[in-house]
């Protein structure tokens, strides 16, 4: 899979910092977000997202981001991206101190549910197989984790997840993505500029992009964009379609 510049350095980032708190403990405890103590902690609505309780916390986070992050960013722009992701973040801190002013976080969850509704919201189709195995399309794979932490929030759940952060991860991602749609003429916003009718050149080139090996998300992409071709011409691609193909022509 194709990793695009931001998801890469976030991931990077996320990896550098559970390697530091694991060294020296002083770095949770100066990093983590504790909602009864944000005015006197205020940068911790940031860091803690940088924070991970375990391997298996920040496996199954930085998996995420790895899987549907590169696909968002390469839809949005790198800018929006990073303003989705990190909205989303501060919305699953802001949530937590409404509902949960007690209890200390940490992880970069909030930002990856922001991240994966943003998929589900351009994708909503897509085919996720949970262990490898189970297919869920992306929009009923978001409304089941979001009914997930509803209910797990509201029971008072002790399994050390926080639920709440989850929840507003989704609701931050969401109130950016309807006002960023609205609102097309934010800089960084995706346009649909006029670009230069492929050649026939390219055409056989993106034509030559083999699909043994890739990966299902951007294997169904490819047929997406194939089936353009075919069916409203080459002059119809977008910047961000003919970049894909670009990507994976190169690599072929």
């Amino acid at each position: 899979m194709l990793l695009t510049r931001w998801v890469i350095r976030i991931i990077i980032a996320n990896v550098v910092v559970f390697f530091l708190q694991m060294a020296n403990p002083l770095v949770e405890r100066t990093l983590m977000f504790v909602p009864a103590f944000i005015l006197e902690r205020p940068w911790t609505i940031i860091t803690y997202m940088f924070l991970h309780g375990n391997f298996t916390h920040i496996l199954f986070n930085m998996l995420g981001l790895f899987f549907f992050g590169p696909r968002l960013e390469m839809e949005l722009g790198s800018r929006q991206f990073l303003i989705l992701y990190f909205l989303a973040g501060v919305s699953g801190a802001v949530v937590s101190c409404f509902l949960s002013p007690m209890t200390a976080i940490i992880g970069a969850s909030g930002g990856v549910f922001g991240v994966l509704l943003g998929f589900a919201y351009f994708w909503p189709r897509a085919q996720i197989y949970i262990w490898g195995v189970i297919p869920v399309e992306a929009r009923w794979l978001v409304a089941g984790m979001a009914v997930f932490s509803i209910i797990g929030g509201a029971g008072g759940s002790t399994d050390g997840t926080a639920h709440f952060a989850h929840l507003g991860g989704f609701v931050g991602g969401f109130v950016y993505l309807k006002w960023f749609v609205k609102n097309p003429h934010i800089a960084g916003a995706p346009q649909a500029p006029v670009v230069a009718t492929p050649s026939n050149a390219d055409l056989r080139r993106w034509s030559a992009i083999p699909t043994e090996g890739m990966h299902p998300v951007n294997r169904e992409e490819l047929e997406r964009i194939r089936a353009k071709l075919q069916t409203q011409g080459a002059a119809t691609l977008t910047p961000i379609e003919v970049a894909f193909l670009d990507r994976f022509s190169a690599n072929a």
